[in-house]
């Protein structure tokens, strides 16, 4: 096992591991091997093809000798316990609290108390009950993590979800609430990873349906496609529930599902994929009626009695809600405003929406015609909307929001007369309250703005050469939002600082802002983002031997495209769990298919074409002074394959002409991070900023 998957360690042996380092600063060799893949009349040679097969003993021994490499280099890094004791320390905070819902009358809620490895379920009387623990999983090695959960319409009954080692592939199981006990039923392949998780209970609790992968035969592995909805009755076995909706819909499907007050209507938002607009669905009977398609780019949906809102980006950019009754009449509630819609929840008799515009976030109070009240009395900036607990009919909701320097808090919303009164808030390990918040703009190659927020203490001014990691994202609807900083105040501290990028391909300022990130036009992420590197230099927070960049999943292929595209730009590149070779990714890995949507199809000639012009991979350069690089990937991940990692990892290593480390740290019981145990979240960041704090030149404690 890696001594990173453990935090408190993974410095403790720097003193033996050292000399290691001293004898063998070069990495392992990654030999090369005749392979490569024809596509439009194109050639694309693939020299580390080798590397995909996991279970060669060739690739194991590979895997092994770079994680003895990684943890040497990083090891010999003097900053390595100091920044490990500080994030440690930043990192023990108050107990903390998420994902809140109401569901007759009780507030149910994940609660973490750190270094408890899993948060675990809690249930209360809502307001003023007392808390109690439903479901505790941080027995063993808290490998173990929950991946949702699903109140009935009553309180009566919860089904919950568990998935192992980060593999994301859910069980579901359903617990009485007021006896605190686990019922016999226990239902495998219900999503996870490649498809979500969904489940909507039966008006009369006793049963209700769920997205599930179809059963495999006795012994083999089920296969992550064709997802669809079956029913379960409790107390019957997994094997008789019953497809319900979407056999064939899809081999990429993908399901939302939403009952209405009490679960008398039950509507599906079906996907293709990620990333692309949802069918909307409504049950009459045992039979569907699709009332809206793809045309009508449908985002997310709440029932507001018993309509459903949706919604809706068809020629509104910034969205505008519909208005869909219970025999499918469709209407415009609410015309598209300022601001880009984000989520909707009802409430007394109306609703609330949720909407941002860049980094800002906001709400909005509307009464059951669609009638603005008011804007709810939150801070005006630097803060997200991180969710809204509420049941129809009552007059208070609990909002959830976070800040840069503000951690999780929860305000009880009053509907009758506008007041927000402060419930419950986390207690910091640190006071954050100096860092200061500044905001500068980049100017993309085809002159779009792009939105950058910068974070430094009080004192730390432009200088020309501060320690800077640029953090962004750019894909999937995923908007970059103000997020509490926790450990990474360790950064600050020492004069470093933080920036982060509203670049396309979130959805901060709308669908327009998000399809401009997308398929053809991704090359616009990677523009936008170099453009906020640029920014940092003409603004003269850092210069390029100062400027680190920062990102996972869809953020590690933007890591994998900025380095090879403007190599020089970039000091150092810290890349999690990214896809570097995009023309693989479709056809060699189950979630490639899933991302279609996002990426486009590389069957296309134009899209291949567009593609290969960006694709980490086949965009490296020998003889190319390539910058300090470390990537991180978990071997049991579901969304990435982890030979993306081993194969970019390998070509660097080999085209470098530089002097910096090309790192690769394999994880060997985790995943894509969902999920993952409170020290292996610790220890990835204490790395990051370790690693950071070495290349970038942070002043010392």
């Amino acid at each position: 096992m890696s001594l990173f998957l453990r935090c408190l360690p993974a410095f403790a042996l720097a003193a033996t591991i050292t000399a290691y380092a001293g004898e063998s600063s070069k990495p392992p060799a990654s030999p090369t091997k005749p392979a490569a893949s024809t596509l439009h009349g194109v050639t694309v040679s693939d020299p580390y093809r080798w590397l995909e097969n996991a279970q060669d003993p060739a690739v194991q021994a590979w895997i092994k000798a770079q994680n003895a490499h990684t943890e040497a280099v990083l090891a010999a890094m003097p900053d390595g316990k100091a920044m490990t004791e500080r994030v440690q320390q930043l990192a023990i905070t108050s107990t903390t609290r998420s994902s809140p819902l109401l569901a007759g009358g009780t507030l149910f809620y994940l609660q973490e108390t750190p270094p408890q490895p899993q948060p675990q379920l809690m249930a209360q009387a809502w307001p003023n009950g007392a808390a109690r623990v439903l479901v505790d999983l941080n027995a063993g090695s808290g490998n173990t993590a929950m991946t949702g959960y699903w109140p009935s319409p009553s309180g009566r009954y919860l089904v919950y979800g568990t998935a192992e080692g980060g593999s994301e592939l859910t069980t579901l199981h359903v617990l009485d609430v007021a006896s605190g006990k686990t019922l016999r039923d226990a239902l495998p392949y219900a999503g996870g990873g490649t498809t979500p998780q969904a489940v909507a209970w039966d008006a009369d609790e006793r049963g209700f349906v769920y997205a599930r992968f179809p059963l495999p035969p006795a012994g083999a592995e089920v296969r992550q496609f064709d997802a669809a909805l079956v029913h379960h009755a409790l107390g019957q076995a997994a094997q008789t529930d019953a497809v319900v909706f979407g056999q064939h819909y899809s081999k990429v499907a993908e399901y939302r599902l939403l009952t209405s007050p009490g679960a008398k209507q039950l509507a599906v938002l079906a996907n293709i994929g990620d990333g692309g607009p949802a069918e909307v669905y409504l049950r009459e009977g045992s039979d569907w009626k699709k009332v809206l398609g793809h045309e009508a780019n449908v985002r997310n949906a709440a029932w507001v009695g018993q309509r459903l809102l949706v919604t809706s980006f068809a020629d509104a950019p910034r969205g505008k809600l519909l208005a869909i009754d219970a025999q499918g009449k469709v209407g415009t509630l609410v015309p598209q405003r300022e601001g880009a819609v984000q989520d909707i929840a009802p409430m007394a008799d109306g609703f609330l929406v949720t909407r941002s515009w860049g980094p800002d976030w906001w709400a909005e109070q509307y009464d059951v015609h669609g009638q603005f009240v008011r804007r709810l009395p939150l801070p005006q900036h630097g803060i997200t909307i991180e969710g809204i607990a509420a049941e129809q009919g009552q007059d208070h909701a609990l909002i959830t929001y976070a800040g840069w320097t503000l951690p999780a808090r929860w305000a009880d919303y009053d509907a009758k007369n506008g007041d927000l009164r402060t419930v419950f808030d986390v207690k910091p390990a640190a006071d954050y309250s100096k860092v200061e918040v500044h905001r500068i703009d980049g100017r993309s190659k085809d002159g779009t703005r792009i939105p950058v927020t910068v974070l430094a203490m009080p004192g730390i001014t432009p200088n020309g050469a501060r320690p800077t990691i640029l953090y962004s994202y750019g894909g999937y609807d995923i908007p970059i939002t103000p997020h509490f900083i926790g450990p990474e105040l360790a950064w600050l501290e020492r004069g470093g600082v933080l920036a982060f990028a509203n670049i396309r391909g979130g959805n901060e300022d709308g669908q327009d802002w998000h399809a401009q990130g997308q398929k053809l036009h991704k090359q616009n992420v990677f523009d936008d983002f170099h453009a906020a590197a640029l920014a940092l230099f003409a603004t003269h927070w850092t210069d390029r031997r100062h400027l680190g960049i920062l990102g996972e999943s869809n953020g590690g292929l933007l890591m994998g495209a900025s380095l090879v595209q403007h190599p020089a730009d970039y000091r150092a590149v810290v890349a999690m769990v990214g896809i570097y070779d995009v023309i693989r990714h479709e056809t060699q890995f189950t979630n490639g298919a899933y991302n279609v949507s996002e990426f486009g199809t590389v069957s296309d000639p134009a899209q291949f074409k567009a593609t290969l012009a960006y694709s980490p991979l086949q965009n490296v350069q020998p003889h190319t002074a390539y910058p300090a690089v470390l990537m991180t990937t978990g071997a049991n991940d579901p969304r990435v394959a982890p030979w993306q990692s081993r194969k970019f990892t390998a070509a660097l290593q080999n085209a470098t002409t530089s002097d910096q480390p090309i790192l690769l740290l394999t994880r060997m019981n985790a995943g894509h991070g969902i999920g993952a145990p409170f020290s292996q979240r610790v220890g990835n960041t204490a790395i990051m900023l370790t690693f950071f704090a070495q290349e970038l030149g942070l002043p010392a404690h």
